[in-house]
């Protein structure tokens, strides 16, 4: 695995086509320059590389961009923007935790052996639930707010309709 730092000029890619095209041309001059420098065609852009070209939109991407391109033995170039975080592989965490069960486990089972089992348990004396206090007579039971409401709807009368500024000027001059 090798690993390199680019400084990659957008600007003068990106000036070739109209504000509405600018952040896509911008990929596809990082997939270009990449192409150029790597000598791979199979260019992956990390997500964090990508959301600082769409930063402030479409039609402004940055002019230059700082990234590491990390080439693998299969021929795939993962492009990510210069100090970024790195990613740890879903695959790597699931092993790690795997490994980590076991272990505790086996560690957990001698622990559970040396403890002695319980005396038997007694039964617990019941507790008497408390009574419940009747509710007053005068308490309504819930009723939504919104459905009052909907039950008097309020009516709008229909606004006067305005007459043309031409009858009206005839009728200033009368």
């Amino acid at each position: 695995m090798a690993e390199q730092t680019y400084n990659i000029p957008l600007r003068k890619e990106f000036l070739k086509k109209p504000k509405y095209r600018r952040a896509k041309k911008a990929v596809t001059a990082v997939r270009q320059f990449m192409t150029k420098h790597a000598k791979s065609d199979k260019i992956i852009i990390g997500p964090y590389l990508n959301k600082k070209i769409w930063e402030h939109g479409m039609k402004n991407p940055p002019s230059k961009v700082s990234v590491t391109a990390i080439k693998d033995d299969k021929g795939f170039v993962k492009v990510e923007l210069f100090g970024a975080p790195k990613e740890i592989k879903v695959e790597d965490k699931k092993k790690a935790k795997k490994e980590a069960k076991p272990a505790a486990k086996t560690e957990a089972a001698p622990a559970a052996k040396e403890v002695k089992p319980a005396a038997p348990a007694k039964p617990a004396p019941a507790k008497e639930a408390p009574a419940a206090k009747p509710k007053p007579a005068t308490e309504k039971p819930f009723a939504p707010k919104q459905a009052e409401k909907k039950a008097t709807p309020i009516k709008k009368e229909a606004p006067a309709p305005q007459k043309p500024a031409a009858k009206l000027a005839a009728e200033k001059k009368a």
